[in-house]
């Protein structure tokens, strides 16, 4: 239980990895920030503010719903603001809101090229900004980026140029927080699955059923931050973690459980 009274604010939680994540830390006792757009149900998304915050109390978290928008900075500050109230501080940020469009530079409008650079990078920003002045008052402060290793090997631009400027994008203000907040004890980390995650976003803009049954659950990615957040702020900083490495390195290395057809042929993620 070493989450127990902790509090986390996890960006897009309504759902997916982010729900997750939430629901792993609720079986400690934690506080969850449940900060997402949706307050009603999309049936080709499934899950609200509200559905991710009743399943997070009966896992024995706590839960605080709020609807919040990480493209517009004043609904950040708000939900921060909102968060302290409620729990006393904050001492976890988990960026794992996000919006992809896999499209070519010719076929990317802009509205698509500015909604993924709005909220993955705008809104990861913003939201880590807002979260500093709490987490440096907290024990163990650890902010975990959503976000792929850097690479210049060109086969990650030339298919989908706009979404790769993003995500990387989102690393460096990962790797860049982690030498800006040493001083403070405050970790800031990226992480990306190995594999493909059965989310919806796989299920209706990738590769629909086929790519769900190749890929694993979110529950591979949740055990990971578990793993990363119990670890020492002062000395687990400046990574770009892959799930499946940080549960090796803690003795884990059988991971047919996470896989969501037992026995198949796993599907690659993008950038690894």
């Amino acid at each position: 239980m070493q989450f127990k009274n902790k509090t986390i604010f996890i960006t897009g939680a309504s759902r997916g990895i982010g729900k997750a994540i939430a629901l792993k830390l609720a079986k400690d006792g934690a506080n969850i920030v449940v900060a997402a757009k949706s307050t009603t149900e999309n049936p080709k998304l499934g899950g609200t503010i509200y559905s991710a915050a009743k399943e997070i109390e009966d896992a024995g978290g706590k839960a605080l719903a709020i609807q919040c928008d990480i493209r517009d900075e004043l609904q950040i500050e708000a939900a921060v603001q909102k968060a302290v109230e409620t729990f006393g501080g904050i001492d976890a940020l988990i960026n794992n809101a996000s919006a992809i469009s896999l499209t070519p530079t010719e076929h990317t409008e802009p509205k698509r090229f500015d909604l993924m650079h709005d909220i993955n990078v705008r809104g990861t920003f913003f939201m880590c900004k807002a979260c500093i002045p709490h987490l440096k008052n907290a024990r163990n402060p650890h902010i975990i980026t959503l976000s792929p290793p850097l690479s210049l090997d060109m086969k990650w631009f030339k298919d989908h140029l706009a979404y790769t400027l993003s995500k990387f994008n989102m690393s460096m203000i990962a790797l860049g927080l982690a030498e800006e907040l040493k001083q403070y004890n405050i970790a800031s980390n990226a992480l990306w699955p190995r594999t493909t995650i059965a989310t919806a976003a796989v299920q209706n803009l990738l590769g629909g059923e086929a790519l769900i049954n190749m890929s694993r659950t979110p529950g591979i990615v949740a055990d990971a931050v578990y793993s990363i957040l119990g670890k020492a702020s002062s000395t687990c900083t400046g990574n770009t973690f892959i799930d499946e490495e940080v549960l090796a390195a803690d003795g884990i290395t059988d991971l047919e459980k996470y896989s969501v057809v037992p026995g198949a042929k796993l599907f690659n993620d993008l950038f690894v």
